[in-house]
């Protein structure tokens, strides 16, 4: 029986990798032979030495390896020191990353790249191995096996179920991830589900995964189907399932916010608070960009989708931005950010383009002047619209903005300086990234940056402005050293100790209460926190 190893690179240990345990049932359910099968999950932060020694010890006949764009950095190493270490093993790749760019692996890397999808493309490739056939079937070019056969058109139709007791027992309460479509019917030239036709696996199938998924001891299950609500219909009974769980965990989906119809977001309405993530691709207001990209999107509906969502304070909605796409300029991306973060969404992501290897956007590079980088992430350097200074200071603002607001730091002050400042969104996160960056500044020491560069601007009141940080320290940490400027106005003195004694039923420590300007008691409920925006519940005594 051949030994056959799936290993997969995630980019945070918190993460699992729904592929590789895909394949594993794949191989199990669909091979014509019995096969030895086993998974290995890395991470890109583990020492490679650590990873080569893990995947080598198995001493597989078969590796087939996983990559995408987070573990294309690595891998090259990874496999250069695994192909010395097991010269009898038969290296196979698939993935985004491989298919894509199959010559660049096939040159001393990987022994074959396979196309497709991946459980329907691997079980025949194995059994061509084990019966030692010339691998000519479907199509091949150059080492690059699609597997297109006949047989498996029968197949594509029947899903594999990865959720195994194999995969409960290595998920460990990770992140898990379910696909209940493959594919997208929007074009986005910088996406690679462009390519795609949209493939719906059995509703019946899906309700029992998600059921499994919800009773195990992960906290979040995101789905990864490219838009999820690309019909609405089956998007809602998804969406009322999830609902009828009487389960604890968050549900994690990508969608675009004009399909939502006036029927799901009363459904929406009625979500606990905490239960439902969105992820909500807007990418630009510019319309040119959005015409170059082929992304077609209803602004306007949108916009006022994502307004009402927000409004209702009980779904966690994450925005997304992409800077560097063609015919916006530093001015209209500036303008794009603004009005973005007017829709008061919990979390603003400022991306910036990748040019993925087999996105159209690539492919066209050189007709729009587009340069960017030639290793992963291929993140873009310039464009005719954007220099390389106007992308530093986006990756100025992007920093502020990642460190404040999208981890929920410093919001009533932040709120409070953009009122009496009028200063633009962009404005404020763009100088405050570039007075003070940070790559690894404690917490602490990152509030007194934040203090010192707000104090500097004009019309801000110090008194008011250490209020409001000091109700932001209470709401937004637990047991961490207060900044200097903050530390006379925490819990200390009899008179504030005397007011935690009339608040029955809670004892409260140093830290978690303070005194306003106005002589007023805060104090912050350390075991109430908010399951939209994590933050801590603070209230005030007159």
């Amino acid at each position: 029986m051949k030994k056959v190893l799936i290993f997969a690179v995630n980019a945070k240990y918190v993460h699992s990798s729904l592929s590789a345990w895909i394949l594993t049932e794949g191989v199990r359910k669909f091979s014509k032979y019995s096969y030895d099968v086993s998974v290995v999950e890395a991470t890109i932060n583990e020492p490679i030495d650590k990873i080569v020694d893990t995947v080598s010890a198995f001493s597989p006949d078969v590796l087939c390896v996983s990559s995408y764009i987070w573990s294309a950095r690595i891998l090259p190493s990874i496999l250069s020191q695994l192909r010395l270490r097991l010269p009898n093993t038969v290296f196979v790749l698939g993935g985004p990353e491989a298919a894509f760019n199959a010559e660049y692996w096939l040159d001393g890397l990987a022994d074959y790249v396979l196309t497709g999808e991946g459980e329907y493309v691997l079980p025949p490739f194995l059994d061509a191995l084990t019966d030692e056939v010339d691998l000519k079937f479907g199509k091949l070019a150059n080492g690059i096996s699609g597997a297109e056969s006949a047989n498996l058109a029968d197949r594509s139709d029947n899903p594999v179920d990865p959720y195994t007791d194999d995969y409960f027992t290595a998920l460990k309460g990770r992140l898990a991830y379910i696909e209940t479509s493959r594919g997208c019917p929007f074009s986005c030239a910088f996406c690679l589900s462009a390519h795609d036709s949209v493939k719906f696996f059995p509703l019946k199938d899906i309700k029992n995964q998600i059921r499994k998924l919800a009773m195990s001891d992960t906290k979040t299950i995101k789905f990864v189907d490219r838009t999820f609500n690309s019909n609405p219909e089956r998007a809602y009974e998804i969406f009322e399932f999830c609902l009828s769980l009487d389960v604890s965990c968050k549900f994690h989906f990508e969608v675009a916010a004009d399909l939502f119809d006036e029927r799901t977001l009363l459904l929406l309405d009625s979500a606990p608070h905490g239960r439902f993530q969105f992820e909500i691709g807007i990418q630009s207001f510019c319309e040119p960009a959005l015409l170059a990209s082929s992304r077609k999107t209803d602004l306007r509906r949108a916009t006022e989708n994502i307004m009402r969502l927000t409004k209702n304070k009980n779904i966690h909605i994450h925005v997304d931005l992409i800077a560097g796409l063609p015919y916006e300029t530093l001015d209209d991306f500036k303008s794009s950010f603004n009005r973005t973060y007017g829709l008061h969404a919990h979390t603003l992501q400022l991306g910036f383009l990748k040019l993925l290897h087999g996105s159209v956007l690539r492919s066209r590079a050189d007709e729009f002047g587009l340069v960017y980088s030639d290793v992963a992430p291929y993140e873009i350097i310039s464009n005719p619209w954007l220099s390389e200074s106007d992308i530093k200071v986006l990756k100025q603002a992007e920093n502020a903005l990642q460190h404040t607001y999208n981890k929920g730091r410093f919001l009533s002050a932040l709120c409070y300086v953009f009122k009496v400042t009028k200063l633009t969104p962009f404005a404020l996160y763009s100088r405050l990234g570039k007075a003070f960056p940070n790559h690894g500044t404690h917490l602490e020491d990152y509030a007194c940056q934040v203090f010192s560069f707000c104090i500097e601007l004009s019309d801000v009141v110090k008194d008011d402005l250490i209020d409001h940080f000091l109700y932001d320290w209470l709401s937004m940490v637990k047991g961490k050293n207060a900044p200097e400027f903050l530390k006379p106005r925490l819990a200390s003195s009899r008179e504030l100790a005397d007011e935690f004694e009339k608040r029955p039923g809670r004892k409260y420590r140093r830290g978690e209460a303070g005194v306003l300007s106005d002589g007023s008691s805060i104090f912050v409920d350390s075991e109430n926190r908010n399951p939209v925006t994590g933050l801590y519940r603070v209230f005030m005594v007159k």
